[in-house]
């Protein structure tokens, strides 16, 4: 149940009842909102993804897919760019629940026909294709309903949620990832969910508040062991959360009696030291030199690993005494809650040893080593050397490039997300002079930590596959301002624009999806990297087919 009054009870004109922009946007209500939401997904989905030719998205649906084919077949994981663990270890899971009820034939290796019988092995692929695409609709269904469910927690009205989890659903990322087989969507959402997490108990103070916290530890980590690039947005996290305090953030009278808070404190430092323990042979091996130099790492700073992950920790560390501080979240809570963040990423960290091989690990525990190994000379040049003005230089370059894609007259980009930073950016002044202060500040730490780490992701070209990191806090940051400016709703201008950037969303968001659905492109390209990612797998139209 939500705590907080719902905004659509404040007080208003009577006669503007049925002026009120938000109920017009949400006429559906919320379960019949969400329902259509769906819907939409499902049918953007089988209209332009699940029957397009199976090679047409090869990357990354084929590096994805012979992964899984090769594991079910009791061969190790090949693929390790970012790393893909748990996207991988999913569609190998998926494909063996099809083939056990008698829903898919080509679920390992040795199941797909050779390349020499090219009608066969086309049949089987598209079969293995279609059903990871299946695979990639429902999870990316799942985050949307998911955020729908964390974000209303996190609003106190639920017209603004689902208005946010519309903006969300149909933004270029979600429109991207619900028919790809790529690693981003199950790296991002789980530390967007843990953000959300984070902001829904720390303005609801409890007795089990360390255990979301441990939650939202788990999901970071579990989000980093699918792709090392979320730990930009693990690394601003920190720093997101201290804002959104309330005068519901203070300890309740559990964590300031010293009878019941100290031991559950040392209840919690003995669950966060055994579960270290469990995982420090992870921990060992993810800092071993010799596997990072054979492995082609290099550390990032003073010629030696863990300093910036300890860094981090710091940080970490530093912003929850803040927060406590602040917010009035008394010694003991705070020492639980830190317990609780190490024995919940601990935890998560095991999931390493299900498919465990030292490549995962040591691209997780460093993360920004193994993201420079695929760095441009430009990029690796400014992180190797002895200055910080290189380094200083790439970031105002990037800084500049995304301002000028948030513009989208300077640089067009397939991402409706940017016309909401036209309203956000305003937004945030006028709330602050409106005296919503915090609001203000909330979404301006929202926007902030968007430019920075699309400003890092330009480096790679800031593809339309990695805005699902930052698209969600853009929505949040706007979302938070709606949720704070009530008085909007009433505004005879509010309905016209939202009308207009819902249109804007639905071309450009589905602008992508259509274009592959139309696309005339021929496979050849593919055979660039096809012995290479998928070595026990030739096809049937290169060169080395059927050797």
């Amino acid at each position: 149940m939500n705590p907080f009054p719902t905004l659509a009870a404040t007080t208003g004109p009577p006669g503007n009842a049925a002026k009120d922009a938000f109920d017009r946007l949400t006429f559906l209500g919320w379960r019949w909102g969400l329902t259509a939401i769906v819907a939409g997904l499902a049918a953007s989905f089988f209209l332009f993804g699940y029957a397009l030719i199976y090679w047409r998205n090869a990357d990354m649906d084929f590096m994805v897919i012979y992964n899984a084919l090769a594991l079910n077949d009791g061969k190790p994981q090949s693929f390790f760019d970012h790393t893909g663990y748990i996207t991988i270890l999913s569609v190998k899971v998926w494909f063996q629940l099809l083939h056990r009820l008698g829903l898919l034939d080509a679920y390992a290796l040795s199941a797909i026909p050779p390349a020499s019988d090219a009608a066969a092995f086309n049949a089987a692929m598209t079969s293995a294709v279609r059903a990871g695409r299946v695979l990639a609709w429902l999870i990316a269904t799942g985050c949307v309903l998911m955020f729908a469910a964390l974000v209303r927690l996190s609003m106190r009205d639920w017209r603004v949620a689902l208005i946010a989890t519309l903006a969300f659903a149909l933004s270029g990322a979600i429109a991207v990832h619900s028919r790809i087989l790529r690693t981003e969507l199950v790296a991002a959402c789980p530390v967007i969910f843990a953000l959300l997490i984070l902001i829904a108990i720390g303005r609801r103070a409890g007795i089990a508040r360390p255990l979301g916290m441990a939650v939202a530890a788990a999901l970071c980590v579990f989000g980093l062991e699918n792709k090392v690039q979320a730990i930009l947005l693990i690394g601003a996290l920190p720093l997101l959360v201290v804002p959104f305090g309330s005068a519901g953030s203070a300890s309740v009278a559990f964590w300031r009696d010293v009878r019941s808070s100290w031991p559950a404190a040392i209840i919690a430092a003995l669950a966060a030291l055994a579960t270290v323990w469990a995982a420090w042979p992870l921990i060992a091996t993810g800092f071993d030199r010799t596997l990072l130099e054979a492995a082609s790492f290099h550390p990032l700073l003073l010629g030696r690993y863990g300093i910036y992950q300890a860094a981090l920790l710091v940080l970490i560390g530093a912003c929850m005494i803040a927060y406590a501080v602040i917010w009035r979240v008394s010694a003991t809570e705070t020492l639980a809650s830190m317990a609780a963040l190490a024995a919940g990423a601990s935890l998560a960290l095991l999931l390493l040893n299900l498919e465990y091989n030292t490549s995962n690990v040591i691209a997780v525990f460093n993360p920004l080593e193994k993201m420079l190994t695929f760095a441009d000379t430009t990029t690796t040049d400014a992180a190797n050397g002895s200055g910080l003005r290189g380094i200083l230089w790439l970031l105002l370059d990037g800084i500049a490039s995304v301002l000028a894609r948030y513009s989208f007259v300077l640089h067009s980009s397939p991402r409706p997300t940017v016309f909401l930073t036209w309203l956000i950016a305003p937004g945030i002044v006028y709330a602050w002079s409106r005296g919503e202060r915090q609001s203000a500040i909330q979404a301006l730490v929202l926007l902030l930590a968007a430019i920075g780490i699309d400003a890092l992701g330009v480096r790679r070209g800031l593809k339309s596959e990695y805005f699902i990191f930052t698209d969600p806090l853009i929505i949040l940051a706007g979302a938070v301002l709606l949720d704070s400016l009530s008085d909007l709703r009433f505004r005879k201008w509010t309905y016209p624009v939202a009308v207009v950037l819902l249109g804007l969303h639905i071309a450009i968001g589905q602008a992508e999806p259509v274009k592959y659905a139309f696309m005339r492109r021929g496979p050849e390209s593919i055979c660039e990297w096809n012995r290479h990612y998928m070595p026990l797998l030739p096809l049937p139209w290169c060169p080395a087919a059927g050797l």
